[in-house]
Order: C-alpha cells, then sequence, then structure tokens
C-alpha cells in the first residue's frame, strides 16, 4: 500500500504543482505580484524565534523565507520553483505530507499561503511537526473572516471558493498540538498581492496578473470573473465604490482574515 506522501507524488499536475492549484497554468508571473512584505514578514521572524536552520514548506517563489537563517526549501511545483531569486537557496521538489527529512532536523519550519492547498492538511502539519525541534509557523486565512472584504460583495463566487479551500484555525492548531494564533493587520501599501492586500487599492485588481497571482480566480467561471471586472471598473469611474469604500484608501492597516498561527513543541 503507497504512503500518503506516495500517493500525492503520483497525482500532481505537470508541472508538479500537488495541490488544488495549477501554477504551471497560473504561476508565471506569480512573483512579480506575490513580493514579501515588511511588516508581514517582522511577525514570521518575531515567530522564529532564535531558530538558526527554518524549514520553508511550500516555498513557492521564495517569499518571507529569512536571509538571515539556514533555509531549506520545500516546493512541488517547477513552474514555482524557477520563479526564486539566485540570492535564496535552490529548492527541493516535494511535498507536505512526504518530507524528506529525519525527525527534528530543524530549529523552526514556516508554510506562507500553502496549507490551503495541500491534499491532506492533517499529514502535512504532522510531518513539519516532525521534522521541527521548535516552533511552527503557518500563516494563512481565517474563512470565518473573509467576509469583512469588500470583495464579498463584488466577488461572492471568490470569496465563497476560498472560504470552502481555507482550513478552520482552530483545525490548524490542533493538529499542532495546541498554538497561539495571532492576528496580523494588512498594511495599506503591502507588497504581497493576496486579495486582502488591495483593500484600499481597488484599481490593482482589475489587472489580470494580480487576480492570477491568486490561486482562488482560476476556480471561478470566466464570466463570474468578467462580471466582477465590469463592476468594479465601472464603479470605480461612477464614484460609486469610493462613496461606500473610499474611507479605505487612507486606512493605514486592514483587520482582516490574516493570521499566524505558531504551535510549539510540548516538553
Amino acid at each position: 500500500m503507497k504512503t500518503i506522501g506516495e500517493r500525492y507524488l503520483g497525482s500532481r499536475h505537470q508541472d508538479g504543482s500537488a495541490g488544488d492549484a495549477n501554477y504551471g497554468a497560473i504561476g508565471q508571473g506569480y512573483a512579480a505580484y506575490r513580493q514579501p512584505d515588511s511588516e508581514i514578514a517582522g511577525f514570521l521572524g518575531r515567530a522564529l524565534g532564535g531558530a538558526r536552520s527554518v524549514l520553508n514548506v511550500g516555498a513557492g517563489a521564495g517569499s518571507y523565507e529569512p536571509v538571515d537563517r539556514e533555509v531549506t526549501a520545500v516546493e512541488p511545483s517547477a513552474s514555482m520553483r524557477r520563479q526564486r531569486p539566485a540570492y535564496l537557496p535552490v529548492a527541493i521538489e516535494g511535498v507536505a505530507e512526504k518530507l524528506p527529512f529525519a525527525d527534528q532536523s530543524f530549529d523552526a519550519s514556516m508554510a506562507t499561503f500553502t496549507v490551503h492547498q495541500w491534499n491532506d492538511l492533517a499529514a502535512g502539519l504532522i510531518e513539519m511537526r516532525r521534522v521541527t525541534r521548535g516552533p511552527v509557523a503557518i500563516l494563512t486565512c481565517d474563512p470565518l473572516q473573509l467576509h469583512r472584504s469588500w470583495l464579498a460583495e463584488y466577488a461572492p463566487e471568490m470569496i465563497s471558493v476560498e472560504i470552502r479551500r481555507y482550513p478552520l484555525i482552530s483545525t490548524i492548531a490542533e493538529a499542532l498540538g495546541g498554538a497561539d494564533v495571532v492576528s496580523v493587520p494588512i498594511p495599506l501599501q503591502c507588497s504581497d498581492g493576496f486579495s486582502e492586500a488591495y483593500y484600499g487599492r481597488p484599481e490593482r485588481l482589475l489587472e489580470a496578473g494580480a487576480r492570477l497571482a491568486n490561486s482562488a480566480w482560476s476556480f471561478v467561471e470566466p464570466d463570474a470573473e468578467q462580471r466582477f471586472v465590469k463592476r468594479l471598473d465601472r464603479d470605480i469611474n461612477s464614484g460609486a465604490w469610493d462613496a461606500k469604500y473610499g474611507q479605505l484608501r487612507q486606512q493605514s492597516h486592514f483587520d482582516g482574515s490574516l493570521r499566524l498561527i505558531v504551535g510549539v513543541r510540548k516538553v
């Protein structure tokens, strides 16, 4: 009988993507829109504490990988691995559910914007806990808070997709054997272009590349996406968006769905 990891290694997209999203198709310009934000990185850095060796699971193009620590990156998608900048270590091909490391190999581990795409969340988190001596830091979104964004009105189909995909925060914390949960405020000029990052810059989501860098849009019917673009473009030009949400353009931070979950090994 095949193990979980072996099953997933054999059921991947053409470029190696192991989750529900095919980054061979949607990930070509990902790195141009998904740059690490310094404020969010600060939350992750504090969570990692004094760790010197760090495992990054579902590492993608390398966002939020600390450059002042010894990082080992694991990423299944060849498209995403190719987009990693030269100053970062070459990522190992692999999946969260079958990490090729001995028990307690790393001081800390991290996973950012990835757990909602794993085939088996519990297996991946158990593997991260297995290979990590210290903190396991998971940056993700709380599906119960996605309604806070104006996108819930303008793109309900996309929000519905995200609600289905993102695991409950309590589920992640329980799989880690207990964890601290921190709400991460999103800065107005956030350089990491996940959808809520444009809470005060709606024009950016009229760019096809900005939407493509958010995997949820790949699960939305083209007609629904085009309705979103037409309505948003119309309402920005008419002033209707600003009449209802314009205060967000001057709001320094948005308390949305972004959460950092930090599990520490129990002694």
